[in-house]
């Protein structure tokens, strides 16, 4: 079976094979996978994923009420966690961000409708054949960085809301010769 070349070992594999591309439209999934963009930054997306469990449970398994709740002293106590990354400027994003979650909410109805009207709602399939090929940012990402940050939003440059469109399964980035290249929201 033939995968992405950036998916060689696990936790890795399991990512790619299971999650990576796959369409997703659930509030508390998208803003669980904007935060770990945002915390990957600088860093390894294997060394978050080894950190996802513990995100979810120091940030209330992603309700963004909940997080949006966070005081200066839950973040204090979170920087002290040796299982997330103890980033302040990282960790105090991911509650204002939420913040700025509810309000998109409260104006869209989901945040999901807001971030997939970037790629007018449905996954943009890309047919790359090489890793080189991926850009690190498009138009679309571009565009959606420019309105999260205009809306509260840090940690959300063009190249990590490409990130994000890629791993929500809003572009399908997935090299042809992968066994996951246009399988949608199928894992």
């Amino acid at each position: 079976m033939q995968r992405c070349p950036w998916a060689t070992r696990e936790p890795l594999i399991a990512y790619h094979d299971r999650e990576w591309g796959v369409p997703v439209h659930d509030d508390r999934a998208l803003l669980e996978f904007l935060t770990l963009e945002g915390a990957q930054a600088g860093l390894s997306w294997e060394t978050v994923l080894r950190k996802r469990e513990r995100y979810r449970t120091v940030f209330h398994a992603f309700d963004p009420l909940r997080v949006a709740r966070i005081t200066q002293r839950g973040v204090e106590r979170i920087l002290q966690d040796p299982g997330v990354i103890r980033n302040r400027a990282k960790i105090e994003s991911t509650v204002s961000n939420a913040r700025a979650f509810l309000k998109i909410r409260d104006e869209r109805g989901t945040f999901d409708d807001f971030v997939w009207r970037f790629v007018g709602g449905e996954p943009i399939v890309n047919r790359r054949r090489q890793s080189s090929q991926i850009p690190a940012s498009t138009a679309q990402s571009e565009a959606m960085s420019k309105e999260l940050r205009r809306r509260g939003f840090r940690f959300v440059g063009p190249t990590i809301c490409y990130a994000f469109m890629q791993a929500v399964g809003m572009v399908d980035d997935h090299l042809v010769t992968c066994f996951r290249h246009g399988r949608g929201n199928r894992a």
